[in-house]
């Protein structure tokens, strides 16, 4: 059994799709020990409420201080939060990581403590579409704009590049004529559940 924290920063749709494949799958080969949110805001906490998984808030602000925070550079920060979640990570025991919707850029330590442990949902066919700016609709406009005939979803392995980690999976849908960001997404979301899961899996038979 693989024991992850899923990093998040919204709604939490897709640790829904986690939590609800663990509690209805006894051959479930992971098992979530912790919720870490970039924002205070989430929903995404409300829903490691409901499932009864610890969640803890590692934004700037609450690791750094709003002082310090408001100085630092967006690397500084990134980094602040990386090391507060790595710190966090022994007492919950945790094997690997899931970025589910989380809307930063993990660096530092981290990185290489957790190689090839940690992975992320990408809302494109990588590696067309990824990067940095390239999350939520940012990417569903810059596929319409390079008129792409399919887009979808990926799962990769994250190393010290934005994107660029070794693909695991792969889901794809068409893209059609007078489709908006907004249909697009509707799409492809679904399929993000799946995607996530399978990759998930995928993992701990890597861990």
């Amino acid at each position: 059994m693989m024991n992850i924290a899923v990093l998040v920063s919204g709604g939490g749709t897709n640790l829904q799709a986690l939590i609800d494949y663990e509690r209805d799958n006894e051959s479930c080969p992971f098992h979530i020990v912790l919720v870490v949110s970039n924002t205070k805001n989430a929903y995404a906490l409300e829903r490691a409420k409901n499932a009864g998984i610890p969640a803890l808030i590692r934004s700037p602000y609450s690791v750094m201080g709003k002082d310090v925070a408001e100085k630092a550079t967006r690397d500084q920060k990134r980094i602040a939060v990386s090391d507060a979640i790595l710190a966090a990570c022994p007492s919950y025991k945790v094997d690997a990581i899931v970025l589910a919707g989380y809307l930063s850029v993990l660096g530092g330590e981290i990185l290489s403590v957790y190689r090839n442990k940690i992975v992320n949902l990408h809302p494109a066919l990588l590696p067309k579409f990824g990067g940095v700016g390239m999350w939520g609709h940012n990417v569903h406009e810059a596929v319409l704009a390079a008129h792409e005939k399919e887009s979808g979803c990926t799962v990769h392995l994250v190393d010290e590049g934005c994107d660029t980690g070794k693909i695991l999976c792969q889901k794809k849908v068409p893209v059609c004529e007078g489709d908006t960001p907004d249909t697009l997404y509707a799409r492809i979301a679904p399929l993000e559940h799946e995607a996530l899961i399978e990759g998930v899996c995928l993992l701990s038979k890597m861990v």
